[in-house]
């Protein structure tokens, strides 16, 4: 089973996830944000790959530092 969930701005693509102790849902982030040049990118299902953005902008050159954090939590626990 799979869906989206938004958070604020992140947007992150859910897997349920289920063995014999525990049942828990794994995200997975679908677009990011470069923090320094403002570079957006979306994933692409298909390809399997980040792809730029329609407005696409930022630098070639930057070494991104792309808005997942420590705060991003790629497991969720479903009861």
């Amino acid at each position: 089973m799979t869906g989206r969930d938004e958070i604020g701005q992140d947007t992150f693509l859910s897997l349920a996830v289920s063995s014999f102790c525990m049942n828990a849902t794994l995200r997975r982030p679908t677009d990011r944000t470069c923090e320094r040049c403002g570079r957006h990118e979306q994933w692409n299902a298909k390809t399997e790959s980040w792809e730029i953005g329609e407005n696409a902008h930022g630098s070639i050159y930057c070494i991104h530092e792309w808005d997942i954090n420590g705060r991003f939590m790629p497991i969720e626990h479903n009861g």
